[in-house]
């Protein structure tokens, strides 16, 4: 006699032939998809490296527009324990540097000898040399992950590169920062920022799906706004984020006047005047506290004058005209540790709001450093856009260029000392 889960196993399969034989475009109908078609709907610009972290083995799969199949890349030196521990390291050195929120106590006194003293050391095992932790971090990540795969992907090392590497890393390599991996001690220092413009996605999908859906802004909704908020109730102060708003303003200002910018500070950052200013602006600039909810996504969000402005909220308006995200805060790009595969972070949540483009943060960013960082990130996108748009638009198709950019000029001014990576490093760019 026929068990009755047997007779519906059976039911299942006659149906599911049944859509797939009769309804045109159902031939793969739960079926998995064919490399082919996620290559169609790739960008030209590099390669989409996912990476899995399994506890028997890792590998870097890449997807390139233009090839049929994907290419496979072993990475036999590292493991889903390997990344356990890293990302715990990388957790216990943002405590020991106070980089818990944007506006602590200590983020404004970080100095080259506290970054000597005061973080745990990571030790080379070959060369019994000790190092300061979050150097060793990113040695390590270049080594045994990032450089196979610029080997393998045959990378040439440039000081401008022009070449984009679109990484979407699963598990507690999630919490890591692959962009930043490098040796950047010694007689010859070498990064991943050599060879190529980063970006990250939280799915393959989301990147196609960017790809698919790309349009051009109306010049009724073309514009930025920017929104500035010190002094959040219940939170930390940050008066940094009022000098950065500013010095973005007048760059607008100074080179591309034409420009519509709003510019809310303080008590007129309210969640009404928020949700709006998204509505009306195809780019945005929040420079604020942010609050995550691991155990519900959609509650995270921005904190304004009078609440949290939430991403369920956001992702409600169907903005339409939305193009660039900054999201100058703490942590917008982190996930959770209990939800480590999934994106739950504000940075996934923007792109799923319809944002083509998001820079956000892996940790909290440090209010002496953030002004300098956006100031120049707008400059150059102003600068690398105007060709193209007249000097009426903000051109988002270059903010990853733009972020590298505003990185190394960073770094050329102030050195790469651990309290610099810290500073750096958590600059993320996500989407096109």
């Amino acid at each position: 006699m026929v068990g009755p889960l047997v007779k519906l196993a059976k039911e299942r399969e006659t149906l599911v032939n049944v859509i797939r034989t009769t309804i045109p475009g159902f031939e793969n109908f739960l079926r998995p998809l064919p490399s082919s078609s996620w290559t169609q709907h790739l960008p030209d610009a590099g390669p989409v490296v996912v990476i899995n972290v399994h506890a028997t083995r890792c590998d870097a799969i890449v997807l390139m527009a233009g090839l049929e199949e994907a290419m496979h890349i072993p990475l036999p030196d590292f493991s889903h324990s390997d990344a356990v521990h890293l990302s715990q390291l990388l957790e216990a050195t943002l405590e020991d540097f106070g980089l818990s929120v944007r506006g602590s106590s200590s983020e404004l006194n970080i100095s080259e000898d506290r970054a000597m003293r005061s973080v745990k050391t990571f030790g080379n095992k070959d060369t019994k040399e000790t190092i300061p932790v979050m150097e060793g971090i990113l040695m390590r990540l270049w080594a045994a992950v990032v450089k196979p795969i610029v080997n393998g992907l045959a990378m040439s090392r440039s000081e401008n590169p022009t070449t984009r590497i679109w990484w979407c890393p699963t598990g507690p390599l999630s919490f890591l920062p692959l962009h930043a991996a490098g040796i950047y001690r010694g007689e010859a220092p070498e990064a991943l920022s050599d060879y190529a413009v980063s970006s990250y996605i939280p799915t393959v999908a989301v990147l196609t799906e960017r790809v698919k859906a790309s349009q051009t802004v109306s010049e009724e909704k073309s514009g930025i706004f920017l929104l500035s908020q010190p002094n959040a109730p219940g939170s930390p102060p940050i008066p940094g984020t009022t000098a950065e708003v500013e010095r973005i303003s007048q760059a607008i200002k100074n080179s591309h006047p034409t420009i519509r910018t709003l510019k809310l500070e303080g008590k007129e950052t309210t969640i009404k005047a928020g949700r709006e200013g998204m509505e009306n602006y195809s780019c945005v600039h929040l420079a604020c506290h942010a609050k995550q909810d691991a155990q519900e996504p959609l509650n995270s969000g921005f904190c304004l004058q009078d609440g949290r402005l939430e991403l369920s909220s956001i992702i409600k308006l169907h903005i339409k005209s939305a193009d660039f995200a900054f999201l100058s805060a703490c942590q917008t790009s982190t996930g959770s540790h209990k939800l480590s595969e999934e994106a739950v972070h504000l940075a996934a949540g923007m792109l799923a709001a319809g944002y083509r483009g998001v820079v956000g943060t892996m940790w909290s960013i440090q209010d002496r450093y953030a002004p300098e960082i956006a100031e120049d990130f707008y400059a150059d996108l102003l600068l690398s856009g105007s060709s193209d748009s007249g000097g009426g638009t903000i051109d988002s198709s270059k903010a990853a260029y733009s972020l590298h950019r505003a990185v190394r000029r960073l770094r050329a001014r102030h050195g790469d000392t651990e309290a610099l990576l810290l500073a750096w490093a958590p600059y993320v760019h996500f989407g096109l």
